[in-house]
């Protein structure tokens, strides 16, 4: 796919994340258009965006203009390549965290270092996952969701709850692209079963997936009466 074709730099190892601790319920509305996916506020005193941070953002940008000029059925071999920018733009959220310091390195000093790189995440799970849906890749967009859950619930965990919002958000738009794809896509029973079990294991890190179990329970309820009536 030549959209991700530029040369990668070498993955680092990142951290074991911290044990969760509680989180606010999110105050800030998660937009669906690409001119929203920067809308948080940020703190009068956070450091605001350094050029090599706005290049990276921006990049993200045309990756996604670039792909929506492609074919839409090639995506789905390239998955691994998502799955690896995602890798990429959570190792850039440690490599932002001054782990020399002595005090916290969850404090909210450090939590400005990190946040533009939090955005630079949430805005790569949202915009590939609405790539993915509008060219109706559904299985590949069920696919990108649950890597980025589990991407997601290995940011670190802030020592201000209210810090963890853009976790929440990413939590929130990747359960809704999975209930967009799931209203399109009826998995055969193999498939069901163990995104069913997959769902579960996200459920673990939040709640917010509930809607999408309830949801594929619902179709494979309908998908079995199917089966009896064409018997």
């Amino acid at each position: 796919m030549a959209i991700m074709c530029q040369s990668r730099r070498a993955l680092m190892e990142i951290p074991a994340p911290q044990p969760k601790i509680a989180v606010d319920p999110a105050i800030y509305r998660t937009g669906s258009s690409r001119s929203e996916a920067q809308s948080e506020r940020m703190e009068d005193n956070q450091t605001p965006l350094s050029n090599q941070q706005l290049v990276q953002l921006i990049r993200s940008f045309i990756l996604v203009e670039q792909g929506q000029r492609q074919e839409p059925r090639a995506l789905t071999t390239d998955l691994k390549l998502l799955q690896e920018d995602l890798h990429l733009k959570k190792t850039n959220v440690y490599r932002s965290i001054p782990y020399s310091r002595l005090g916290s390195n969850r404090d909210a000093h450090c939590y400005r270092k990190a946040y533009p790189h939090l955005v630079v995440f949430k805005v790569s799970c949202q915009e590939w996952g609405q790539l993915l849906l509008q060219n109706e890749e559904w299985e590949s967009a069920l696919e990108h969701a649950l890597v980025a859950w589990r991407y997601t619930s290995e940011l670190p965990q802030w020592d201000t709850s209210s810090h963890n919002l853009v976790r929440e958000q990413c939590y929130s738009m990747l359960a809704a692209h999975c209930i967009t794809a799931l209203q399109h896509y009826c998995p055969d029973p193999s498939k069901a079963i163990e995104l069913h079990r997959r769902f579960k294991m996200a459920q673990l890190h939040s709640q917010l997936i509930s809607p999408c179990i309830q949801e594929l329970e619902r179709s494979l309820g309908e998908a079995q009466v199917c089966s009896m009536n064409t018997r």
